[in-house]
């Protein structure tokens, strides 16, 4: 089994090619400088890993591994535009750069790209990936709507907010290692755990996502700090506050939802500190890491080949970025 770092490093390489027409060029240019931007690729290596736990890397985890990558970027592209986000990874986003028409066009033809990818595959392999693929898509899609819909709510349960995380961010880590061990020819109990291990290893990826983006150091992490609560989004952090905060706190967050002063972040983090929310985000962080290893350990290969994913997960939940 290779690192993640190693593994990284090859899908760098395999991934900087050009992956669209030059004409165009006001298209396909967006999209790649959108790629340019770079980022951690964790899902591409995710499925290439799951593919060596089992087996020599099949070829076709490369083609696969860069139709993920590119789902993902599309997504991303769009979530910037729903968001109104002004950065992505300390670089200005492509709909703040090209407009948004152009914008919603270079991610939709990202997408189409990622099937041309998946398209390559050896047909044995050709349907449970692509039925995976966009079950996955689709996942994500209810997941995006559900998480949009919460921000219309005064209040969101944490268990309803779980199952729109699990939508939106843990299916797309689980499917990837998923896809990764059916290309290796995993049996069904294996790829299933190798699935929940990522949909809880997914779980702590964002409670730490949620966590930096209140606490976090914008210069590690890439984008400004507050940008969920100025975008009034139900996250771990704020979905507990309002459980835990007093009377007064309580209230005083409600109304801080419904609108927007210039201190906005600052007195909604400080009620976060008070009522010691960072501390309980990390505990929680660290229940679903301890859940991920467990279906980890379960997965029936050699107890060294599950040691990069280990290190991996350990890694992602203790990352500053």
């Amino acid at each position: 089994m290779q690192s993640f770092e190693l593994l990284s490093q090859k899908f760098a390489l395999h991934f900087e090619k050009s992956h669209f027409p030059a004409q165009p060029a006001s298209l396909y240019e967006p999209n790649e400088y959108f790629l340019k931007m770079g980022g951690k690729r964790i899902r591409p290596v995710l499925c290439l890993m799951g593919n060596e736990l089992v087996d020599e890397i099949n070829p076709d985890a490369w083609h696969v591994a860069t139709a993920i990558e590119l789902f993902h970027n599309f997504t991303l592209i769009h979530d910037d535009i729903m968001d109104k986000a002004p950065i992505r990874r300390g670089f200005q986003t492509m709909h703040r750069k090209y407009g948004e028409n152009t914008a919603l066009l270079a991610g939709d033809v990202m997408l189409v790209t990622a099937y041309d990818y998946l398209n390559k595959i050896d047909s044995l392999y050709l349907h449970p990936i692509l039925q995976l693929f966009n079950q996955t898509a689709r996942l994500v899609c209810e997941g995006q709507q559900t998480d949009m819909d919460f921000e219309k709510s005064e209040v969101v349960s944490l268990d309803e907010y779980l199952h729109m995380i699990g939508q939106k961010t843990s299916v797309l880590l689980a499917a990837s290692l998923k896809m990764g061990t059916i290309l290796g020819g995993a049996g069904e109990r294996n790829q299933n755990l190798m699935y929940e291990f990522g949909k809880k290893l997914g779980l702590a990826f964002q409670v730490q996502d949620d966590y930096l983006d209140a606490f976090g150091d914008p210069g590690k992490f890439g984008k400004k700090t507050g940008g969920d609560i100025l975008a009034n989004k139900k996250t771990f952090l704020l979905i507990h506050a309002l459980e835990v905060v007093s009377a007064s706190e309580r209230e005083e967050l409600l109304s801080l939802l419904q609108t927007n002063p210039a201190d906005k972040v600052e007195r909604v983090l400080k009620i976060f500190k008070s009522a010691r929310v960072d501390n309980w985000a990390l505990q929680l962080e660290n229940r679903f890491l301890e859940e991920a290893l467990a279906h980890l350990e379960d997965v029936a290969v050699i107890s060294k080949r599950k040691e990069p994913l280990k290190e991996l997960a350990r890694f992602l939940t203790k990352r500053e970025f």
